[in-house]
């Protein structure tokens, strides 16, 4: 069964990026696929240091759980990410996870190419069409395939829950989720 690792950069255990990350999961299940959420509240992913001692190893000298994450994405043929808007960009310790599993992919196997996938932005206002194109930069550089939507994949919401009622963001986010599990079905 193909797998598709989904995460949630929220700090919010049980706000609204992670209620969108289970929605596109159950959509994910639902097409026979397997679905992983990881959730980044409570960890602290750092940034990358340009050490370099990744190279040839595919192993992130930094001890914060990286690595793991790192395997699950290596051995996924699907990654969704999902984050909050702050100040109009991605959480910065969702943006390290990508910098560094970026590195690790390129400095290695490139496990990342051809990788089925996108982010998604949640907001309460404004700034998510850029946290959105933050985002795609890597998947973008990192030769990965991004199905679209209907719209673009945000939605809108503050308190937590709220964002399950922002209709049209839902159903966009769900017929993204949809669209990676029919490419990546296509590419199989």
């Amino acid at each position: 069964m193909e797998k598709v690792l989904l995460v949630s950069g929220s700090p919010k255990k049980e706000g609204n990026t992670m209620r969108v990350m289970e929605k596109c999961a159950t959509v994910l299940t639902a097409q026979g696929l397997e679905a992983e959420i990881i959730s980044l509240a409570g960890r602290k992913i750092e940034a990358c240091i340009a050490c370099a001692k990744c190279v040839g190893t595919g192993v992130c000298v930094l001890d914060d759980g990286l690595n793991e994450i790192a395997d699950k994405v290596r051995a996924a043929k699907g990654f969704i990410i999902g984050s909050p808007v702050y100040f109009g960009t991605a959480r910065g310790d969702l943006m390290n996870l990508l910098q560094r599993v970026g590195m690790l992919s390129y400095n290695n196997d490139k496990f990342l190419s051809w990788k089925v996938g996108g982010p998604i932005a949640v907001n309460r206002r404004g700034g998510a069409t850029a946290t959105i194109q933050e985002m795609l930069m890597f998947f973008f550089i990192n030769e990965m395939i991004v199905p679209g939507s209907t719209y673009w994949n945000i939605l809108f919401g503050k308190k937590p829950g709220e964002a399950m009622e922002d209709e049209e963001g839902v159903r966009t986010a769900e017929r993204f989720a949809e669209n990676v599990g029919k490419l990546i079905e296509k590419l199989a």
